[in-house]
């Protein structure tokens, strides 16, 4: 089966101005309250929030979870396979990007929180991004489910399995998100992040929250 996707306009993403590392990201009419930093202590905040706020479902809560690596310029280069250098988390309205290669440190609830075997971590190609958190800083993700997988299954269309993550958006959602190309081969090592590259960042995690948790509850 065949993957047709439409001709409508693109989804509008907005991204507003920060206060201390905090963006309002817009994602077609979801409003996503995003974390920018490289501060444990910010991260070890954020994730006690999303304890807080979902103290009563923690037993079935699905996060969106992404990777960004800078883009390799030489076959020699692809080959060694860089650090992430972004680690990108959403749960509801409630988005992390975390300048992980510039982290002043990774505090213990970080590790925690991702092998929380309670969640379902979601993201296209997230095995390989697992295994490199694994690899890289010692990260363990307790159940990662691939998003081209689990559409493939609940929607019944083999073909999603290998398609990206705009496919999945589209047949899920029924909206059309792109990356261009200038963002998505971007230095995401950088010290300072544009704010194009800050809200496909979010858009990316928040649309993989969004898909996989739409597929677990069968609104699609």
């Amino acid at each position: 089966m065949a993957i047709e996707i439409g001709s409508s306009a693109k989804v509008p993403i907005e991204i507003g101005s920060s206060y201390d590392g905090a963006y309002l990201v817009t994602f077609d009419e979801n409003k996503i309250h995003t974390t920018f930093t490289a501060s444990g202590d910010t991260v070890g905040a954020w994730v006690d929030e999303i304890y807080r706020v979902h103290r009563r479902r923690l037993s079935r809560l699905v996060i969106g979870l992404d990777v960004e690596w800078r883009a390799s310029r030489s076959s020699a280069a692809a080959a060694a396979s860089p650090p992430p250098a972004l680690l990108q988390l959403c749960v509801g309205r409630r988005c992390l990007v975390l300048q992980i290669l510039r982290a002043d440190y990774l505090p213990d609830a970080l590790f925690d929180f991702l092998a929380d075997a309670r969640f379902t971590f979601v993201g296209a190609g997230i095995q390989a991004g697992a295994a490199r958190l694994w690899a890289e800083y010692g990260f363990s993700v307790a159940r990662a489910v691939d998003l081209g997988r689990l559409a493939a299954v609940k929607l019944g269309n083999p073909a999603l399995r290998g398609a990206g993550l705009q496919a999945r958006v589209w047949e899920v959602m029924g909206l059309q998100v792109d990356k261009p190309d200038q963002v998505r081969m971007s230095a995401w090592d950088a010290r300072r992040l544009t704010k194009g590259q800050l809200k496909y960042a979010c858009a990316d995690a928040f649309a993989s929250f969004e898909v996989g948790r739409r597929l677990y509850d069968g609104e699609y």
